[in-house]
């Protein structure tokens, strides 16, 4: 990639690293967030639970899954526990709760998808809309943190 000069002293191939490692982030995030919102979903419907119970228990799966991403390969790289948590937290936190936010709010929203059963698409489709809606603020919050040495960049200091 050929290096260009900003006006703001950065290069271009900084932004594309940039650009590049907030995009992994957000898909990291993405991934742990579907992940507990579809299991959360499906366990609290088979279950019979209302809504406040499924969306408490999607959301923390979401947390849980997201944050074991991270934590996954600090603790193959020999992190200490403490060290493990609290580079998930700072690397996680922020992007999760947007992604969450966003796709609760968009899923209640959705005409009928509250009310959608295991097997009806309409609850899968409203997911996956709020997580196209929240995917570029999530990013644009992991690239902000990243350019600032926070979030995931934490995370990449162990790589």
């Amino acid at each position: 990639m050929e290096t260009t000069t900003s006006g703001h002293g950065h290069t271009a191939q900084a932004a594309g690293s940039l650009n590049a490692l907030a995009l992994s982030a957000t898909f990291h995030c993405l991934t742990g967030c579907a992940i507990g919102e579809v299991v959360g979903m499906m366990v609290a419907l088979s279950f019979g639970w209302g809504d406040v119970a499924q969306i408490g228990l999607a959301v923390g799966l979401a947390y849980l899954f997201g944050f074991s991403l991270t934590a996954l390969p600090l603790v193959r790289a020999g992190l200490a526990a403490g060290v493990v948590v609290s580079t998930a937290l700072a690397a996680d936190t922020v992007s999760i709760t947007i992604m969450e936010v966003i796709d609760n709010v968009f899923v209640f929203f959705v005409p009928g998808a509250m009310d959608a059963g295991i097997a009806d698409p309409l609850i899968y489709a409203a997911i996956a809309g709020g997580f196209v809606v929240a995917f570029p603020f999530a990013f644009w919050a992991n690239r902000y943190m990243i350019r600032r040495g926070t979030g995931h960049a934490v995370v990449h200091q162990y790589h």
